[in-house]
């Protein structure tokens, strides 16, 4: 009891603890050119959180980097350091687009949001999940892998976007055709923050289900603590590795569905 307690406090503990250690030496960065560091927090705060509007900007901002935020974390639970989130979303938001380019409207409004997001998924996945089978099968280093496929990724889209999909009524910046309006995804009633938000805190949740609550969860955490052990008793750890990347791309592509309409917010270039 006693130490099922002390885990639970240091699950609080430690975030905040960290976050708090990470305000203390920003704002010692802060004094140290000349700035008064609580006016710094004072002008983030106000510009975040001040007003309604401020805080629906950041509400949909929020939303694709909590699903980029899962394509790391969920590997790190297998201790993987994947850093190819920008990757898997931008095929995501590819995939996303050219489903959806070429659904039309064959389908009713909710059935090409579902194909584009199976789509953006199914990208996401297979890209980081490349990079799961190249540090299994290969033992390449995910962490270089996946961020060298960021930039892959990025060359794909600027060959595309500004060719075989460029609508040609883009001058200014290169995009692809317009999605019909009756298929985007629509805003929360009463706000401009898109449903998008909604469906990242479930795959929060769900993912938190997945690795807390299943003996998924339990082989992937015990793989991450001890490889070795996890060997000997079993575990199939090279297919682990493949399956909890390929979820963590999907995340990243879920992302992409929803920054796709009409793929010219995604980056182009570096």
């Amino acid at each position: 009891m006693k130490q099922a307690w002390r885990r639970t406090l240091e699950s609080f503990l430690l975030p905040f603890g960290a976050i708090a250690v990470g305000l203390v030496l920003f704002g010692m960065f802060c004094a140290a050119v000349g700035a008064n560091p609580f006016a710094v927090y004072g002008s983030i705060w106000k510009a975040a959180f001040g007003q309604w509007s401020t805080f629906q900007n950041t509400l949909i901002r929020a939303a694709p980097l909590m699903l980029s935020a899962l394509c790391t974390a969920l590997p790190a639970r297998l201790g993987l350091v994947i850093i190819g989130n920008e990757g898997a979303l931008v095929v995501g938001g590819l995939a996303a687009i050219a489903t959806g380019l070429s659904i039309g409207t064959g389908l009713p409004p909710l059935g090409v949001q579902l194909a584009m997001a199976i789509a953006g998924m199914v990208a996401g996945g297979i890209w980081i999940g490349a990079a799961g089978a190249l540090r299994h099968y290969r033992a390449v280093n995910e962490t270089i892998s996946s961020l060298l496929l960021n930039y892959v990724a990025i060359a794909l889209l600027n060959h595309l976007v500004g060719g075989p999909m460029k609508d040609p009524s883009s001058l200014n910046k290169p995009s692809t055709f317009p999605l019909a309006d009756v298929n985007m995804l629509g805003a929360i009633p009463g706000t401009r923050v898109h449903w998008g938000l909604v469906y990242g805190l479930v795959a929060c949740v769900i993912t938190y289900f997945l690795i807390q609550r299943t003996t998924f969860g339990f082989a992937a955490r015990t793989a991450g603590g001890n490889i070795r052990a996890a060997r000997i008793a079993g575990i199939p750890v090279g297919k682990l590795t493949i399956i909890v990347c390929a979820l963590a791309g999907s995340c990243a592509g879920l992302a992409g569905w929803w920054r796709s309409p009409p793929c010219r917010d995604l980056p182009t270039n570096r």
